[in-house]
């Protein structure tokens, strides 16, 4: 059949015209030749004029990546190595940010940074490439020659021409300090990321496998990463085929912490899914879909994750393959063995490349978007990272099953037990997915631990995730069955854990008991839910006196489940949740709202808790503490101990402890903050510390409040033009005249000896904050009449002369009085 169309190629894109949709599902034109686009037609005189629907921006972007592209080539064909990589990296850099913008999903804010960052990106790209340099105004809109001045065009090419030098002086210095040595760098970021594409994995299973990767320290013989899977199949590619080339994964939330550690390995344990032995030939429903341990590989990373070798990003490494030999070979022992001393691999194992990256997931992203893109898994660490952003939301419960212990009863052997876990709510229901195995691999409903072959106590040291919402975390359990395999009677034991009692035993290990009975009862609710599920637990009860000692009473009691005392197993909880404590001040704190009576206690209370705790829920606790503000607005009983609660805070990330948590505050201001009232409680507060301590009389946080001053001022003023946003400007002169007041009793603080040095230090920072609260004019009015002269009016002329010019000259060389002058 031949079909006609009309076919119009405008900028070598084909737009294909009305039946094109039949050629593509013909198959006429391969999918990736065919790209449907809006088009707008435009009359010019008789004719009729095709041209491209896209913005203006994103037509400049394709002219230069094509421009850019050919001139690429040439600098490889003559062997220009370093200039060839440095357009390579702008190249990418551009592609990432064409395809944000024809997403169309940004905001009107992302997307005006965006466009500069893509202006300035083009026109630095064709500094260097020596190209015709492209002048824009303000917003980056290309200039129309025909529409602006000659003087404007000259001042706008000069403005021009001193950013793209800097940025070449700036680029300059980022490639001297990375020929210096990669290890600085990643020395001074408090986050790092590992970065690890899976090009082949050769070895002889016969059988489907998976393989789990993860990060690993020798020394503490500790994994610190969730795993990365990837289920292999037994033809030599991966399960899911369109994966092959495609098995890249980033190692992120590493911190100084985990760089510092002696050894680091990247591992990989490999695990056969299949019969109970190879050799057998039984082709029965229960002999099959076994996990059966089949060995490990395993690499030292140290040098690469600490940056002391930098790695090109096509050189692959070989990570050799040791098998299980002895039946009774733990994978973990293995493990340990081979990371100790090293053996024949036989040329079995894994090919990959890897790179360290600086730098957090959102970061790389950006840095890096030829490597990290949004298909990229992403492998987070087992724990909390050194910074937690907003918005940086976390309920993960990571359970490791450990071992056990078990009775081979009246068999001759021991037997082969597999552990089976789900997660059910209090009727027994099974949470459909809610179970990870690793990251990259689907969520499933069911966990099945590998089997050992006769072995009386194995041990796993399987660790896995556990994700449900966080409003049903009170309402669910774990239920662990134990079955014989490849036994054909299904023969169980069973034995389960509520998930409350896995939060509060988190990093702590669980020794839990086993019930034995008839396996329907097994998955009774009301068989085993109200019985011990720990041998601690159990232990409580007897000495509460609830519980009988003998056995058959315990059976009677569970529905004819009964303990079995020879048999016994463990496992471990690590919570990683932002939205989760079991730090009781702060968790009443977070829940204020449901016991209202305990509000100024807990308020208190904070300064007491562990200030590492208060930073992991930073976001939460400030949100509480504004909307306590907020929800109190009409009276002053919270001000004080709210404002206290914002300085002890705000005094903990001044800590240098905590210095990097600088960064999430300032993210939390400027994206998370909301309070629009905030401000008129903040500077009623602050200006009663003020007076209180500039009259004599003794004020205890008066010191606190002054090292803290600098954010107060950022809260007070982000509060202000979220109010003005919101009202339209409203009180605006109230504001200016309560700010007046409170640089009246900043200078009047200043004629006191103490806190002089300390103002000096901060005025500036002060300064440059309210100078966005005002136009121009009334900045002038409020800060320079009020603040400029009569604060330094207040230093005596023989005192703190050096500090006093320091604080002038800085506050002379500000924004505001650039534009004035």
């Amino acid at each position: 059949m031949i079909y006609s169309a009309s076919i119009i190629r405008v900028d070598t894109y084909l737009y294909v015209m009305n039946i094109c949709v039949v050629f593509h599902l013909q198959g006429v034109f391969p999918v990736s030749f065919v790209h449907v686009k809006e088009v707008v037609i435009e009359k010019r005189g008789d004719e009729e004029v095709v041209i491209s629907a896209e913005m203006p921006l994103v037509k400049e972007v394709t002219t230069t990546l094509r421009e850019w592209g050919s001139i690429w080539k040439q600098l490889f064909v003559t062997n220009k190595q370093g200039r060839v990589k440095q357009v390579q990296r702008l190249m990418w850099e551009l592609m990432e940010w064409r395809s944000q913008l024809l997403s169309g999903t940004l905001p009107t804010d992302e997307f005006k940074e965006l466009k500069q960052k893509v202006t300035s990106k083009i026109d630095y790209g064709n500094k260097i490439l020596e190209l015709d340099q492209v002048v824009r105004d303000e917003d980056g809109n290309i200039l129309d020659p025909e529409q602006a001045s000659v003087i404007s065009l000259f001042r706008a090419h000069e403005e021009a021409t001193a950013k793209i030098n800097e940025r070449i002086k700036e680029e300059q210095s980022n490639i001297q300090s990375d020929h210096s040595g990669v290890s600085a760098r990643i020395q001074s970021s408090p986050t790092h990321s590992l970065y690890v594409f899976v090009r082949n994995f050769v070895c002889r299973i016969g059988e489907d496998s998976e393989l789990f990767m993860s990060l690993y320290d020798p020394i503490k013989q500790a994994i610190i990463s969730e795993n990365y899977l990837v289920r292999w199949g037994s033809k030599g590619f991966p399960i899911e085929i369109e994966m092959l080339n495609n098995l890249k994964v980033v190692f992120t939330d590493l911190g100084n912490k985990d760089l510092s550690r002696e050894k680091i390995f990247l591992i990989c344990q490999i695990v056969r899914v299949g019969r109970m032995d190879l050799k057998d030939s039984n082709n029965k429903k229960c002999t099959q879909g076994l996990r059966r341990p089949f060995g490990v590989a395993v690499m030292d990373i140290t040098d690469i994750i600490k940056g002391k070798i930098e790695c090109d990003e096509e050189k692959q490494f070989f990570i050799p393959f040791f098998p299980v030999v002895a039946e009774n070979d733990f994978l973990h022992s293995l493990l340990n063995k081979v990371t100790a001393s090293r053996g024949d691999s036989g040329g079995q194992g894994l090919w990959v490349t890897m790179k360290a990256l600086v730098g957090d997931i959102v970061q790389i992203r950006k840095e890096y978007p030829h490597l990290v893109d949004r298909s990229t898994v992403v492998a987070r660490k087992l724990g909390f990272p050194e910074i937690i952003m907003p918005g940086d939301v976390r309920n993960d419960i990571y359970l490791t099953l450990q071992s056990g212990d078990f009775d081979k009863y009246n068999k001759t052997t021991q037997k082969n037990m597999e552990v089976i876990m789900c997660v059910c709510d209090e009727e027994g229901k099974v949470i459909q997915n809610s179970i990870c195995l690793g990251a990259g691999d689907k969520a499933v409903s069911e966990y099945r631990s590998v089997i050992y072959y006769q072995i009386k106590q194995p041990r796993w040291m399987e660790t896995f995730k556990v994700a449900v919402p966080l409003e049903e975390m009170h309402r669910i359990h774990l239920r662990f069955m134990f079955k014989h395999r490849p036994s054909q009677e299904c023969e169980y034991l069973s034995a389960s854990l509520p998930m409350q009692e896995a939060e509060k035993q988190s990093d702590n290990n669980l020794e839990s008991h086993y019930f034995q009975g008839d396996s329907k009862r097994m998955e009774d609710v009301n068989s085993y839910l109200n019985l011990p599920s720990t041998r601690h637990h159990h232990s409580d009860l007897h000495k509460m006196g609830t519980l009988s000692r003998s056995t058959s009473s315990l059976s009677r009691g569970g529905g004819g489940l009964s303990v079995s005392s020879r048999d016994s197993f463990s496992i471990s909880t690590l919570v990683c949740s932002t939205k989760l404590t079991q730090n009781v001040g702060l968790l009443g704190l977070l829940k204020w709202r449901t016991r209202p009576e305990m509000l100024r206690e807990n308020l208190e209370k904070l300064k007491l808790i562990d200030g590492e705790e208060v930073v992991k829920f930073l976001q939460d606790t400030l949100d509480a503490l504004f909307n306590i503000m907020m929800e109190h607005s009409q009276t002053d009983d919270y001000d004080i101990l709210v404002f206290d609660a914002l300085i002890y805070i705000i005094g903990l990330i001044a800590d240098r402890k905590f210095q990097h948590f600088n960064t999430v505050l300032e993210a939390y201001i400027k994206q998370h903050f909301s309070a629009t009232l905030a401000y008129k409680k903040l500077m009623s507060v602050l200006k009663r510390y003020l007076d209180v301590s500039s009259r004599g009389e003794p004020c205890e946080p008066i010191m606190r409040t002054l090292k803290a001053l600098e954010y107060i001022f950022k809260f007070i003023v982000r509060s202000r033009m979220l109010y003005s946003q919101l009202y339209e400007g409203k009180e605006q002169e109230d504001f200016e005249e309560s700010l007046r007041r409170l640089f009246e009793s900043i200078n009047n603080l200043m004629k006191t000896d103490y806190t002089r040095t300390l103002l000096l230090r901060v005025i500036t920072n002060i300064f440059h904050q309210c100078f966005y609260t005002s136009t121009p004019d009334k900045c002038e009015i409020v800060i320079i009449t009020f603040l400029l002269y009569d604060f330094y009016s207040c230093i005596p002329p023989e005192k703190l002369q050096k500090q006093k010019v320091t604080s002038m000259t800085e506050i002379v060389s500000s924004k505001l009085f650039q534009r004035k002058g």
